[in-house]
């Protein structure tokens, strides 16, 4: 089975909180990428979606079209979706946002469902290849568990409607483990339940409870404010 529209009108439903209501990570980020954030930005991030889920976006909003590409990298993009259940989008842009109609990769980002080794979905992990530009991933304190515990939810009940989208996780987790095994270095979980955790490298996908003074030095993984950087210059 497959999930429909109807599922993704359900997903959404189910998966309305904010990564953190005490923070406008937007803010952020967008002061170190052309007062862009990160995430609503197609040179860094392409929202792509299947073809259900667009097909529901489209039916509630003129928020989103086809992305038509303008880069080399963009084409590369769309060219491997050929063929494929899934396509790239884009929206009018971070200004115009509306948030019940966001993608569930809004939604989602920076985050996926963390399967462990033995195939419990145990919390949420990162994608890695935004280390340095979302300030989310350098400081996992501030995302407030109702963002946590609905995401997988919302992301459980796509997966009994679609073994594929659980499959494509687990085999992503697991991934995860091996690219930070060879870079020798652990790696956060939100806890599904609460909590954080390490994920230690060569360990087989030990997990360990991670203090709050380790996890704080994350924030090293992202540059300086340009302000503050201003300032200490002048």
């Amino acid at each position: 089975m497959a999930v429909t529209a109807k599922h993704y009108a359900e997903i959404y439903r189910q998966f309305q909180a904010p990564i953190s209501k005490r923070y406008d990570c937007g803010k952020k980020c967008a002061p170190h990428n052309g007062g862009v954030p990160v995430c609503c930005d197609i040179d860094n991030a392409i929202p792509i979606v299947d073809k259900p889920e667009w097909s529901l976006l489209k039916s509630r909003t003129d928020l989103w079209q086809r992305l038509k590409p303008t880069t080399p990298s963009q084409r590369r993009e769309v060219k491997s979706l050929e063929d494929s259940e899934s396509c790239a989008i884009k929206c009018k842009g971070a200004a115009h946002c509306e948030r019940d109609n966001r993608s569930l990769a809004c939604r989602s980002f920076p985050y996926f469902p963390y399967f462990d080794p033995k195939g419990n979905l145990v919390g949420l992990a990162h994608y890695w290849a935004f280390e340095g530009q979302c300030w989310v991933i350098a400081n996992p304190m501030i995302v407030d568990q109702a963002f946590v515990t609905e995401m997988v939810a919302s992301h459980e009940y796509m997966f009994r409607h679609d073994k594929k989208w659980h499959e494509t996780y687990v085999e992503f987790s697991a991934s995860m483990r091996r690219v930070f095994s060879r870079r020798k270095k652990k790696f956060a979980v939100l806890g599904r339940d609460g909590g954080y955790f390490w994920v230690l490298p060569h360990s087989g996908g030990k997990m360990i409870p991670a203090k709050a003074e380790d996890l704080a030095r994350l924030g090293k993984m992202f540059p300086e404010d340009p302000a503050t950087d201003a300032n200490a210059a002048a």
